[in-house]
């Protein structure tokens, strides 16, 4: 099964039903099969506007949040594509700066999957999903193109950009473990130094690899393939850096200093996400972009269910009014730790309301947060295989105790003066809470 993506369009929904039928054979890797259908579909991908490619295991969907900002707070028409989708499929692909329309995207859908089936290709969910997102980008007038990583690197269907303008590599940590840990004799073995080879991989000749600061080995690994292909690599606290000021932060290279508020995107991490952004677009000559449009994107940059306070809705009105509510998508060990430090400094308890899948480690999140933790209450994540309530008990942590919805969690949590509420676990869960209580992405 695909992304179990629905739509209200019955055009757009008999393509995502194809869409969904798609599965990868066992052990698929490399990218021929996406290659064999971008040519049979004229190979667009060698004709988009300059491309911003992101790679990393989390921060690459707010920095690619930034870019955008950035990009058109300069005056500039971009597309997007990124990756899940929360409610709707179209989230995944931005047309000069519109969520692409239901009738553009059943008509793409359904060219691309014609071409795979009459060719006998067997193309997987996201390589149809590339294909049709770089169809539309090269048929539609813009000024930049900003792509992100889906899984990986290395083998991701995106990696197929062959002059990207820049590429940047966000926050690396372990993740997908089935994918990106699978045996490989021409890899490292090392776990951490293997995450960084994958997400490496997206480096090509002559387009700057800008990158954070990492240790295990990471940056010799990323200096290695970046000496194999020709570029520079442009690491945080050797070639940029931030740091910050009483109103905001600082970012300074080789080109100068730069003040800008706080993001509006929560979360400490945030600033690195947009400097990593900002490193990019000072280190490519493709497009002018002014630094007052780098101080406009520090407001500007949305990306829903990353920390995000929850407005007034259905969901939000089962809790005692003014009861802050906040929702995160992460699933991951570093995800836990950004979580826990945005909480840490502002000294709430939470009600944690959390659904994760089957194949995520359920101490990710738990672990980080329990000594902050009022409550756990686990929910399933519908349509997916997920942990039972038994498998966030953690010696820190209250007892979790399980509940049949989101709706229902919230109605039995009795928050005192001062505490919160945080929705956690899973983009697909997120995407779930979103769309229960109105709060549609745009």
């Amino acid at each position: 099964m695909g992304d179990f993506a629905v739509s209200d369009d019955p055009r757009v929904q008999a393509q995502l039903d194809r869409l969904d039928a798609l599965s990868v054979p066992q052990g698929r890797l490399g990218l021929d099969t996406i290659r064999a259908l971008l040519k049979r579909l004229g190979n667009p991908q060698r004709r988009l506007p300059p491309v911003f490619h992101v790679a990393g295991t989390n921060g690459k969907g707010s920095t690619c949040a930034f870019l955008r900002a950035a990009l058109e707070a300069a005056g500039h028409r971009v597309h997007v594509f990124t990756s899940p989708h929360l409610v709707r499929f179209n989230e995944r692909m931005r047309v000069a700066g519109t969520l692409i329309s239901d009738e553009m995207l059943a008509d793409l859908l359904a060219e691309v999957l014609d071409e795979a089936e009459a060719a006998g290709i067997g193309a997987s969910f996201f390589e149809v999903s590339t294909a049709a997102a770089f169809l539309a980008f090269a048929r539609t007038p813009a000024d930049a193109c900003v792509i992100e990583v889906g899984l990986g690197g290395r083998f991701d269907a995106t990696n197929v950009i062959e002059t990207p303008t820049v590429c940047g590599i966000a926050s690396l940590g372990i993740d997908h473990e089935a994918f990106l840990l699978s045996p490989d004799p021409e890899a490292p073995k090392e776990p951490h130094i293997r995450i960084a080879f994958e997400k490496a991989g997206i480096a090509k000749a002559g387009a700057p690899l800008v990158t954070l600061d990492y240790n295990f080995g990471m940056n010799e690994a990323i200096d290695a393939k970046a000496l194999q292909v020709g570029t520079e690599v442009i690491r945080r606290t050797r070639d940029w850096s931030i740091g910050p000021t009483q109103s905001g932060f600082a970012y300074r290279d080789d080109k100068g200093s730069l003040h800008l508020p706080l993001p509006a995107l929560a979360g400490n991490h945030q600033a690195v996400n947009a400097g990593l952004a900002i490193a990019m677009l000072r280190h490519q000559n493709a497009l002018s972009v002014p630094d007052a449009a780098l101080v406009a994107a520090m407001g500007w940059a949305r990306w829903p269910a990353r920390l995000q306070r929850l407005g007034e809705g259905p969901l939000t009105a089962l809790l005692p009014p003014g009861t802050p509510c906040w929702l995160d998508g992460g699933h991951n060990p570093d995800a836990g730790k950004a979580l826990a430090l945005h909480f840490r400094e502002r000294r709430p308890h939470i009600h944690l309301v959390i659904g994760m899948l089957a194949n995520k480690n359920p101490n990710a999140l738990i672990a980080p947060l329990a000594d902050r933790l009022a409550s756990v209450t686990v929910v399933p994540v519908p349509g997916h295989a997920c942990h039972e309530a038994s498998a966030f008990n953690h010696v820190f942590a209250p007892e979790a105790s399980a509940s049949d919805s989101v709706a229902e969690a919230l109605k039995r949590i009795e928050p005192a003066k001062g505490e919160c509420v945080l929705i956690a676990g899973s983009l697909y869960l997120a995407g779930g809470v979103l769309r229960e209580n109105d709060e549609q992405p745009d």
